[in-house]
């Protein structure tokens, strides 16, 4: 059964009575202030001393005309790009959790041969102690050394919560780290290298400051290689003063509106700071008309975030976040910065994120804004993302062929996984 028009027709009403609450003119009679108040504060956000947020530079909004921005050279002769395909993790009945990730990195202009290196991770938990798999300290190389492999197994008992989502992180992260380090020296000098997502792996260092009895990752192995492979990623960038960037898609920080509510500012409307920033960068903040602003980009300056909230703790935004992991630079250069651009036509904002060690020098922000701008003006997601994207996704037929593989272990079915299935999206 679907609904009726008159069913149609209520829900409409209710819809059309929340909007009207919501006009513009309304919130910005808002006693919080203004966005641009807000904004001001952002030149130096603190809690407790401590500074969550600072401008780097001035407090800017910028904006670039995309038929412009489009039609000016890459500031880069090469890009690359790295991804991961999954095949999510799966339960079975005997208590095994696995997944796995398969990472490749794509180039502009092509490099086949690059396309065609990759590195797969098998990670696995089970909390039984008697239970043996069969785990791999090295890599085993496959397809004549052009990729590699290997099974791990996050130690048992260390897990009993959140378990899908761990195992995924860390066979996402440990073959992503893994393969950046692998190829980062046949990369060419002259190149832009782009991560798909934050620059480190967040959800991880969580788990790591915070920790409990339910999810000990201080304790694993492989959550402390990834931690060390990200600070390595980050040192050799450092060492050759060549740009990096996490490209975050969907950013879903609230880090900021936190931080702000902790200091006073009770009655904000937003959760996400992506919402304040849409608000801050839009049109109707310029008093101008709709159809010249979707014809632009926007965004901000660069922000430098040393410290973020984990739960009620403020603790540092770099992966240093266990005593035994080496950096090779100043513990500043390793804290996250970013900016945010935003795309008006399609109402789509996009977090930009770079270690401080390379960001400090206005030259190296500068170029990576442009770069960034530029790939945006042309594709919304950087062309070469996207290209690795395509190369490493798993389909799902695919997947179903990998864990068909498992004639002794039965696939811990649910009735919302047999009602609703899995498919491939489009693109």
């Amino acid at each position: 059964m679907t609904l009726e028009p008159v069913h149609i027709k209520a829900i409409s009403e209710l819809a059309d009575r929340i909007d009207r609450c919501l006009k513009p003119d309304e919130l910005e009679k808002d006693e919080t202030g203004s966005i641009e108040d807000i904004f001001e504060r952002l030149k130096e956000l603190k809690h407790d001393g401590q500074v969550v947020l600072k401008a780097i530079g001035r407090l800017k909004r910028g904006r670039v005309s995309i038929e412009k921005i489009s039609q000016s050279q890459d500031p880069f002769p090469v890009t690359y790009s790295c991804d991961s395909g999954s095949t999510t993790t799966r339960s079975f009945d005997n208590g095994l959790y696995v997944d796995f990730c398969h990472c490749a990195m794509a180039s502009t202009p092509t490099d086949l041969e690059l396309h065609n290196r990759r590195t797969i991770v098998a990670a696995t938990y089970s909390r039984g102690y008697s239970v043996h798999i069969d785990t791999t300290d090295e890599w085993e190389t496959v397809d004549r050394g052009a990729s590699r492999c290997k099974i791990i197994r996050i130690p048992p008992d260390l897990l009993n919560k959140r378990i899908d989502r761990i195992v995924h992180d860390i066979a996402l992260y440990l073959s992503e780290s893994e393969h950046i380090l692998w190829l980062k020296d046949e990369l060419d000098p002259r190149s832009f290298f782009i991560m798909d997502g934050p620059i480190y792996p967040k959800h991880l260092m969580y788990w790591m400051v915070v920790g409990s009895e339910e999810v000990q990752l201080l304790y694993d192995p492989h959550t402390e290689k990834i931690l060390q492979n990200y600070i390595d990623i980050v040192d050799h960038h450092i060492d050759r003063k060549r740009p990096f960037i996490g490209f975050v898609k969907n950013p879903e920080d609230m880090q900021i509106m936190q931080t702000l509510r902790k200091e006073g500012m009770k009655d904000l409307p937003w959760v996400m700071d992506a919402q304040f920033f849409k608000n801050l960068l839009s049109s109707s903040r310029h008093g101008e008309e709709k159809s010249t602003h979707n014809r632009c980009i926007t965004y901000t300056n660069w922000f430098m975030q040393p410290n973020q909230f984990y739960e009620r703790m403020l603790g540092t935004t770099s992966p240093l976040v266990k005593e035994k992991l080496r950096a090779k630079y100043p513990h500043e250069y390793y804290s996250l910065t970013f900016f945010v651009v935003y795309v008006p036509s399609k109402n789509l904002l996009f977090k930009i994120e770079a270690p401080y060690g390379l960001t400090k020098e206005e030259e190296i922000r500068d170029i990576i804004t442009r770069k960034v701008l530029h790939d945006v003006a042309l594709n919304e997601i950087p062309a070469t993302l996207k290209k690795a994207d395509s190369i490493a996704k798993i389909q799902v037929s695919e997947r179903k062929q990998i864990i068909d593989r498992f004639r002794y272990s039965r696939v811990d079915t649910s009735y919302n996984e047999i009602r609703w299935g899995e498919h491939d999206e489009d693109g």
